[in-house]
């Protein structure tokens, strides 16, 4: 309705706020805004909308909570509300109460099936996308009970095959639980299932239990009913829940009576509730004879019964992958892990997480895709960029959020990342895209005059989220520069005078990030990079890591790269980890492992320090929260499993092993000494790179020699191989040469 725009809304807006005495909030606005540099995207819409979404939760966590400390809780309110509990926090003027001390969740799922249930650390299982959970409990006549998110210590653990289970097991006063979840596939459909073991020294009763949250907070729950048989939960008017034997008993609540535990010892067995307040819980007793294991089974059909789930299984998923051996659980585990965590995670389109973090930005594709391709799993990864074009507006822009201008470099750099590791040209489907986005950029930069610390470098914008208000950021700049040298080399095989044209518009960014980092360096008395030519070093420099990892820009020991990782080891890292103090407020692992790929290039040994440190930062299921609080282990900001976190441990163990460094392959750069002990050995492969497919075996021979053999299907001729395994000088192999013979002795 275009008579819409004619209304005076920011005049009625502002006397409406001051009628009520609230502050004008135009005005507020206005004044937020000074403190980021003039941007056309204040922030991008998505990023509001789901900001609100997620505090509209936690304004119901707020009005429910607090008032019903009675109820049993998930481990994070537990943990976050109990005043003794180094994960306590004040509530005092919250207005709302969100997961903060312990956003920790895995996912189970099935390749190729979208639905996604996770298990938080104490066993929870919510099957569906931000839903309702099943609980586990024990419960004895002498009044004891089991409640693994009171209890205070469990086992959690990540069994990979035949496909990923969550195992969760908790003990305490003679009482014991086993919680079993994973996502299988039958007749079609994907099933979620869950495996209760439980057993008890006395007469007691297994409980399954409904409860209206999940690791977020309180999801409604209005309507349930037992079915006759016994043996399914309707839930909201649809079959849900099914067991493997008939409830002995039944107990339901609603919010007014309190949580159904404080029900369980109640003669009354009910087998419906409908709750208006939508907090309705219930619970399925089993009965359980004195040291005697049961097994109590429950599936839940996700997508619906009528929705057929054709995906591979694991074993088809996961063929010709990268594998790799070493003599070290922790790190075997922790690379197992993130392949599968990639795999579910990229379905069709690639998912930086299972529940909060579940939608598209091409910053975490890129890497995501990235760490399918090294892993060897190609064609995961076209199947994802595939998606790209489709995603381009008419103005060339690759849009996932207004406002983040590095999406066109990344999409750019990952799609000429998968010719280069795939040996292939640039799809046709792909050809009109890659000019279009790389015409986008250079029509997107600002104007190299007047003379300005930004001139000819891309807009102030939201950028990567956590660098800090909208500023003219390097981060988008060399990406920027990336996706046009990529898009130069794409098109090298399709259009000629384009690749010329956006080869000399990258030369021309590039000479323009130049001459502001020589004005910045100027004004810093440093070499080390900002985010912005107008910020002083802080945190947010991370961002400005991108030049040499991943995009390796510039030279393994380019100074200015060298002295930002500097400035980062010295003022940003706590507890051996780079610690994020905007936003995320929290140790990142993903982050961390950049300025660990930084210092691997180097040739700096502190590399596998912080490889180690962010291995130590994994949770028993072997996943990373995108942040992690520095006290209690657990995350505090993003995703609970955080999927760009995977990647980049792929990405990190495979270039420890072997990389690429121009027109080299460099071998062992990052193998820790431990690895090497006597009878020690390592394989990895079939790895993909550039020149063609490797794999790689090291075999300590004795106590001070190794042997270290590669394989290689090359695409043309073999490139130079340098082998360079810290502590020991770099050896150059000759041509024709598969295998060194290097010397440890004195080696650190």
């Amino acid at each position: 309705m275009p008579w819409l725009k004619w209304l005076p809304w920011r005049f009625l807006l502002r006397r409406a706020a001051r009628a009520h005495g609230f502050l004008d909030p135009l005005a507020l606005w206005a004044r937020l805004q000074r403190f980021a540099q003039p941007s056309e995207v204040g922030e991008p819409i998505e990023l509001l909308r789901a900001g609100a979404l997620f505090h509209a939760r936690g304004l119901i966590n707020a009005r429910v909570i607090q008032h019903n400390l009675d109820w049993v809780w998930p481990y994070w309110i537990e943990r976050q509300f109990d005043p003794r509990d180094e994960s306590f926090i004040p509530r005092a003027f919250s207005i709302t109460h969100v997961n903060l001390t312990h956003r920790n969740w895995t996912a189970v799922g099935w390749p190729d099936c979208p639905e996604l249930p996770i298990v938080d650390p104490r066993g929870l299982l919510t099957p569906c996308l931000d839903g309702w959970s099943l609980d586990t409990w024990i419960v004895t006549g002498d009044g004891r009970c089991l409640l693994p998110s009171r209890a205070a210590s469990c086992r959690q653990r990540l069994a990979l095959e035949p496909a990923p289970v969550v195992v969760t097991e908790t003990e305490h006063d003679g009482l014991s639980l086993c919680a079993r979840a994973w996502v299988e596939r039958h007749d079609g459909v994907a099933l979620c299932r869950l495996q209760v073991t439980a057993r008890a020294d006395t007469p007691a009763w297994a409980v399954l239990a409904l409860r209206p949250y999940n690791p977020e907070g309180v999801s409604f729950i209005h309507e349930l009913h037992l079915s006759p048989q016994r043996r399914s939960w309707t839930i909201e008017g649809r079959p849900a829940v099914h067991f493997s034997a008939p409830a002995e008993r039944h107990h339901v609540s609603d919010y007014r009576r309190g949580d159904v535990h404080i029900h369980l010892r109640d003669h009354e067995d009910r087998d419906q509730v409908r709750c208006e307040v939508g907090m309705a819980t219930a619970a399925a007793l089993f009965r359980l004879e004195p040291g005697q294991a049961r097994e109590i089974g429950v599936h839940i059909a996700l997508g619906g019964r009528h929705r057929p789930q054709s995906g591979p299984g694991w074993d088809q998923a996961l063929a010709g992958h990268c594998t790799l051996q070493v003599p070290e659980a922790r790190i075997q585990g922790l690379y197992d892990a993130a392949l599968r965590t990639l795999v579910l995670h990229a379905p069709g389109e690639v998912y930086p997480g299972p529940y909060t973090y579940k939608r598209f930005w091409f910053r975490d594709a890129a890497f995501i895709i990235q760490g399918l391709l090294c892993a060897g799993l190609g064609a995961r990864a076209e199947r994802a960029l595939n998606r790209f074009p489709g995603r381009q507006n008419t103005r060339g822009y690759f849009l996932s959020q207004e406002g983040e201008w590095d999406s066109n470099g990344e999409a750019l750099w990952i799609m000429h990342r998968f010719c280069e590791l795939t040996g292939r040209e640039p799809r046709q489907a792909w050809r009109q895209a890659i000019l279009r986005g790389a015409r986008w950029i250079a029509r997107k930069r600002l104007s190299g005059t007047p003379a300005s610390p930004h001139a000819g470098l891309l807009p102030a914008g939201f950028s990567a989220e956590h660098l800090g208000p909208n500023d003219y950021y390097y981060w988008d700049d060399f990406w920027g520069i990336a996706g046009l040298r990529a898009a130069a080399a794409l098109a090298d095989h399709f259009d000629a005078p384009a690749a010329t044209e956006f080869a000399r518009e990258a030369q021309d960014l590039e000479a323009a990030v130049a001459r502001s980092l020589n004005l910045v360096a100027e004004r810093l008395g440093r070499p080390a990079m900002p985010a912005s030519p107008y910020r002083r070093l802080d945190a947010g420099a991370i961002g400005s890591l991108v030049t040499g990892y991943p995009l390796a820009l510039c030279p393994p020991r380019d100074p200015r790269v060298l002295d930002t990782a500097e400035y980062l080891l010295e003022h940003c890292f706590v507890d051996g980890g780079f610690f994020q103090d905007m936003i995320h407020s929290g140790i990142n692992p993903y982050l961390t492992l950049h300025v660990a790929q930084v210092l691997l290039r180097a040739g700096d040994p502190r590399a596998i320090e912080l490889m180690d440190t962010v291995a130590a930062l994994a949770s028993p299921t072997g996943q990373w929260p995108e942040a992690i609080h520095p006290r209690t282990g657990g995350g505090c900001m993003g995703d609970g499993q955080h999927v760009w976190a995977a990647a980049e441990w792929v990405l990190m163990v495979r270039n420890a092993l072997l990389r690429e460094e121009g027109d080299r392959l460099i071998l062992a750069g990052g193998v820790p000494r431990r690895w090497l002990e006597v009878g020690g050995r390592i394989s990895f492969g079939p790895a993909p790179t550039r020149f063609g497919t490797v794999s790689l075996e090291l075999t300590a021979l004795g106590a001070e020699r190794v042997r270290i053999a590669w394989r290689g299907a090359w695409r043309t001729k073999p490139p130079a191989i340098q082998v360079r395994l810290p502590g020991t000088r770099a050896l150059t192999a000759q041509a024709g040469q598969d295998a060194v013979e290097v010397s440890l002795e004195g080696a650190a």
